[in-house]
């Protein structure tokens, strides 16, 4: 049966893949030197993930497809390092819009693009994608963009994963399946046949065209069970600032009771942004309404409009957007950039809700990225 993964076999798996993946160099950077050396992290991109990198979420809840590549590709040219897709059946809210196929999109970005890391954030691999098809998808992906793909992988919502199966059991048994399944998304990725009778999963095969290189295997966290948990079965976390700052404890204990220093860990948060006014912000918040209760009740909500129409009645829009860096001073968005990577940040993740995309990929190109990787301080 399924035992939630060895701590000492865990240990050797992970501090294996990390000397594969991120290098020693990426270790023992120190902060001055983290953006003093920008043109020689950005080269590297395609080798290992490291401290310093900026993301650019691609959101498939608000934009279709063939706009998603399109913006991934001007990212890329502007010099962010990381592409981060939603990856929905359906959105959040039903006033997004939209919810495209992001392995599809991480596919297409592949052939696109030339040195960004691709990645979800995050894949639920335990209800409507079962973990092998996950390990094997990724792993296809992997050979197409060799040493550019990672996989995120979360508990899931209930907007995704009931609508389409109809499971959706408590959050104690999602995250056991979450466990359990990247457990055996790692076995499938070594190559070599797997017989597994688990808890949750039967699985008896092997994959023929595993990854060529090791894939970092982040998760995400928003609480403090579900940051331990992230802690000692992943690569690495995905979170948002605010999880972060208070919980941070959390996803270092379970680090180091699995074996693993947490500072060699990759640590990826989402950073809300507008590049504009006030005024813009809100129209964008509308979009993005649920976000301070996405982790606290509304991942139980199936419906987008349910979900959209509790954000209406229960969220005001002035207190969202009080922590996103908001205005066309760089200052500003240098500022929330550079905290974010004091606190402990290897990946800033830029989030904009604005319908103009191309606005905040070419502002933060020209006005922010150069001047945070020569070490420059705001105004």
């Amino acid at each position: 049966m399924f035992d939630f993964i060895n701590p000492a076999i865990s240990r050797r798996n992970v501090l294996k893949g990390s000397a594969a993946l991120f290098g020693a160099s990426a270790f023992e950077m120190t902060a001055p030197a983290l953006f003093a050396q920008s043109s020689g992290s950005r080269s590297q991109s395609s080798n290992s993930l490291h401290k310093g990198m900026f993301g650019f979420m691609l959101a498939h809840e608000q934009f279709r497809v063939p706009e998603l590549i399109d913006f991934g590709v001007a990212a890329e040219n502007a010099g962010f390092d990381v592409l981060c897709t939603s990856d929905h059946f359906q959105p959040w809210q039903a006033n997004e819009g939209h919810a495209g196929e992001a392995w599809v999109t991480m596919g297409a970005l592949g052939q696109r693009t030339k040195r960004a890391w691709i990645g979800p954030t995050v894949t639920c691999p335990t209800f409507r994608y079962s973990p092998a098809v996950v390990a094997e998808s990724f792993a296809s992906l992997s050979l197409l963009t060799p040493g550019r793909i990672f996989l995120g992988v979360g508990s899931g919502e209930a907007l995704n994963e009931q609508s389409a199966t109809g499971q959706w059991p408590k959050w104690p048994e999602r995250s056991e399946r979450l466990v359990e399944a990247t457990d055996i998304i790692r076995k499938l990725w070594t190559g070599q046949p797997v017989q597994h009778q688990g808890k949750y999963y039967n699985v008896n095969g092997k994959l023929y065209d595993p990854p060529a290189n090791s894939i970092p295997l982040l998760m995400a966290g928003n609480g403090p069970k579900a940051m331990s948990r992230c802690g000692r079965y992943a690569d690495g976390l995905i979170t948002d600032p605010k999880t972060w700052k208070e919980h941070k404890s959390e996803f270092e204990a379970g680090a180091r009771a699995a074996g693993k220093d947490p500072s060699q860990m990759p640590v990826l948060i989402e950073a809300f942004v507008t590049v504009g006014t006030q005024d813009d912000a809100r129209k964008a918040a509308e979009v993005w309404r649920f976000l301070p209760k996405a982790f606290k009740t509304y991942f139980n909500v199936r419906d987008p409009q349910d979900i959209q129409d509790q954000a209406d009645r229960e969220i005001k829009i002035d207190e969202l957007i009080a922590d996103w860096a908001v205005g066309t001073d760089p200052n500003v968005h240098i500022t929330k950039v550079q905290e974010l990577f004091a606190s402990g940040a290897w990946i800033v993740n830029i989030h904009s809700g604005q319908p103009d995309q191309k606005k905040v990929i070419d502002f933060y190109g020209k006005e922010v990225l150069p001047k945070v990787r020569q070490g420059a301080k705001a105004a």
